[in-house]
């Protein structure tokens, strides 16, 4: 398998902003996973019934959503720099207020202004930002395999960060710390990661903002960022949305939940369940640029998407703990193979001053549509006859959304696979 993985040298082309970029997104996706694995056990430890903690991971998502939309829509004509920069101080924010309150309205607030991740994936507007920046940085026919390393580094990140977490908490409960404390220096550090998130992108340049800007006649025509690619943009965001929705019923600090409540799973070991679940994430976002060379980038998303989508639906109906685990991790070594290429596929199809918009404005979409969902997932966690449900939701909702998707943009390629399909162009 490894002699099919992109090649090295893609990351050794990588410019100074491409690697700080990557660095960037180790840090976030560390601080993501350091948090998500014990979020919701913290905030049952505040004092929150599921359903309040259902609506508290929904605003979350709302509220990153309402921030990115603005930051990501703008990051083109005010700087992509300075937008990540501010993304960092809310990331910071949320941390804070989250580690001092247990007032359920003040973690209301922090959770709608701030930056928190509950699923230990991406959520603000960094990764549109950076994947824009990133598309600045690389040719077109090396971005998919960039954003395939880009990707696995940050589910290496969220592996890391969830077993540091689960451990963390792990250790300091066994030196005699009761389960609040060990959960808010969590938290914590959380915030702390966010301050040098904010430091290191004051080192980028100029070389990540836009380099092509659209024609002046078309400025009249520009809304939310985006021109010539608006439908294409739309269309996607409504597909990806349905696809979020899907998602957002089984967040990671939900499945954390979910194996605490049906096998009582310590936070050490939830951590490192989600360690060896993230590491086989990134090593399939990291196949699926090989994949995508062969039969494409659409093919890619859809071929390995519905195939995780039915193990998914498997994980509860596994009669013990250990089968559980086993499907889940089968479910992750392919679940993430349409990430990179649903990224560098968004990428390809826009203009370049239209890719953070684009980028944005689909980021948002999935935000959107994950935001609506862990409030129902509450809701259904909060009745142990129902405990299982979430898992089916989410998985057949996800084979429609690949279903529609495939159906939508079979026949839209991005130029690199036109110029590879046509010898005379390549030529």
């Amino acid at each position: 398998m490894f002699l099919k993985l992109p090649q090295f040298e893609s990351l050794r082309r990588l410019t100074k902003d491409g690697r700080l970029l990557f660095t960037t997104r180790i840090a976030r996706l560390f601080a993501y996973g350091f948090l998500s694995v014990v979020l919701v056990l913290y905030l049952a430890q505040v004092g929150l019934n599921e359903v309040q903690i259902g609506l508290l991971l929904t605003l979350t998502l709302v509220g990153d959503t309402i921030i990115s939309l603005w930051i990501t829509t703008s990051a083109d004509r005010i700087g992509r720099q300075r937008m990540l920069i501010v993304g960092a101080g809310l990331m910071v924010f949320a941390g804070v207020l989250f580690a001092l309150t247990r007032d359920f309205v003040l973690l209301l607030i922090a959770a709608t202004i701030g930056v928190i991740s509950p699923s230990g994936y991406e959520v603000g507007p960094f990764l549109s930002i950076e994947q824009a920046g990133l598309s600045e940085t690389v040719p077109s026919e090396r971005r998919t395999q960039i954003f395939a390393w880009y990707n696995l580094v940050g589910s290496f990140a969220t592996a890391l960060g969830s077993l540091a977490g689960g451990s963390l908490v792990q250790a300091l409960q066994g030196l005699g710390t009761n389960p609040l404390l060990s959960y808010r220096a969590v938290v914590i550090g959380y915030a702390a990661i966010g301050l040098l998130l904010g430091l290191l992108f004051t080192q980028l340049t100029s070389a990540i903002e836009i380099s092509q800007v659209a024609d002046p006649s078309q400025e009249t025509r520009i809304r939310f960022g985006l021109h010539r690619s608006r439908g294409v943009v739309f269309k996607l965001s409504a597909l990806f949305s349905i696809d979020a929705f899907a998602g957002g019923f089984v967040l990671q600090s939900i499945l954390a939940y979910w194996f605490h409540v049906r096998y009582n799973v310590s936070p050490g070991l939830l951590g490192s369940i989600f360690f060896g679940a993230n590491l086989l994430a990134g090593v399939s976002a990291l196949t699926a640029a090989w994949v995508a060379s062969k039969i494409g980038l659409i093919r890619t998303m859809v071929f390995t998407h519905i195939p995780s989508n039915i193990l998914l639906i498997l994980v509860p109906l596994m009669p013990n703990l250990p089968l559980s685990i086993a499907v889940l991790l089968m479910r992750f070594s392919i679940s993430q193979m349409d990430v990179p290429t649903r990224q560098s596929y968004t990428m390809a199809v826009v203009s370049p001053d239209e890719r953070s918009a684009a980028a944005g404005i689909t980021g948002i979409a999935r935000t959107t549509g994950a935001s609506l969902s862990p409030v129902i997932a509450g809701l259904l966690l909060a009745k142990a006859a129902l405990l299982s449900v979430p898992f089916f939701l989410s998985g057949g909702l996800k084979i429609i959304y690949d279903i529609l998707l495939y159906r939508s943009f079979r026949a839209i390629k991005p130029p690199e696979e036109q110029t590879a399909q046509n010898p005379k162009t390549r030529s």
